[in-house]
């Protein structure tokens, strides 16, 4: 028995030793190569690579125009992101946002915040609809871009996106990202004969980032009575009205316009409220219940009513 055993162990370590000798010359031979996987082929590689800058590169032929991005938008879009991009629920809010980059709650939306259209192209194509992505066409891409970026009236109603004119979109945030080119340093903490933080003049911050709580002179009551207006409501506003009210879409009063202001006023305030919280439709327009924003509270939707009213007096 003890015999056998040796044998069959010497035949083993043979063995292994073979196989190591032709793998070190396999090795050898072709250098970086384990064996694993295969090269990948032209048409896999075209599968990943469909990535597309902001200078354009990577886009395919192809078109699509405003018209016919409306009626895709609605199919595969709206669900989640609103019929006028306003976002449903906690789904991402597509359109409005102007100018809110720097207030309290500001609106990030493709129209506010996105620097390059070639980033909505992009994500559409590669992550979208969110049920089945990369299952629309290049020309599908193209109209509901199209469609997107006439929502945020970057392009006109008759507009037809093509790659030619791509680069012809202009978004407002572009300037707003630019290339940190400050060197990379080590700070070490200050232990001793530190200078007195007193001393140290604050000469800029980050909106959002930077604490400055600590720099207010004024206490916290002094600074809220010195807020203008009607804060909450106009948060409100720029968050989730705005999209539509700024610009009288679906019948809806435009901000500032006393005279259809008066006209709606005339059932009485709380009658105006309780239409924007619970909806309406009729022959002044249409006003989903709290503008398709179901996270928003009555009491939110009050202010910003109030808000609005405020500013079309």
């Amino acid at each position: 028995m003890y015999n056998s055993v040796k044998k069959y162990l010497k035949v083993l370590v043979l063995a292994t030793a073979a196989q190591g000798l032709f793998a070190t010359a396999a090795y050898a031979q072709d250098p970086g190569h384990y064996g694993l996987g295969r090269i990948a082929t032209e048409e896999e590689v075209a599968g990943w690579d469909i990535d597309v800058r902001p200078d354009g590169l990577g886009l395919p032929d192809g078109s699509g125009s405003v018209s016919v991005g409306e009626g895709l938008y609605e199919a595969q879009c709206a669900s989640c992101h609103g019929l006028f991009g306003e976002g449903e629920g906690r789904w991402p809010v597509l359109a409005g946002g102007e100018g809110t980059l720097t207030d309290d709650r500001p609106q990030k939306t493709v129209g506010s915040y996105w620097p390059y259209a070639s980033t909505l192209w992009d994500y559409t194509r590669r992550a979208m609809p969110f049920t089945a992505p990369q299952s629309l066409s290049v020309d599908e891409t193209y109209a509901i871009t199209a469609y997107v970026l006439y929502l945020n009236e970057l392009v006109e109603e008759d507009f037809v996106l093509t790659k030619e004119n791509f680069l012809t979109v202009k978004m407002p945030n572009a300037e707003g990202f630019f290339e940190d080119d400050r060197p990379d340093v080590k700070n070490t903490a200050c232990m001793k004969d530190c200078k007195d933080p007193a001393s140290i003049k604050v000469i800029s911050t980050i909106a959002g980032v930077s604490p400055t709580e600590h720099l207010e002179e004024k206490g916290a009551e002094e600074s809220e009575a010195a807020e203008p207006g009607n804060v909450h409501g106009k948060a409100i506003y720029k968050q989730s009205c705005a999209v539509c009210h700024d610009h009288g879409v679906a019948g809806a009063p435009k901000t500032g316009d006393n005279e259809i202001w008066a006209d709606r006023l005339v059932p009485g305030m709380e009658a105006v409220v309780e239409r924007a919280i619970s909806g309406y439709t009729g022959e002044d327009g249409v006003m989903p219940p709290k503008g398709g924003n179901m996270s928003l509270s009555d009491e939110d939707v009050t202010a910003a009513v109030h808000y609005m009213v405020e500013q079309s007096q």
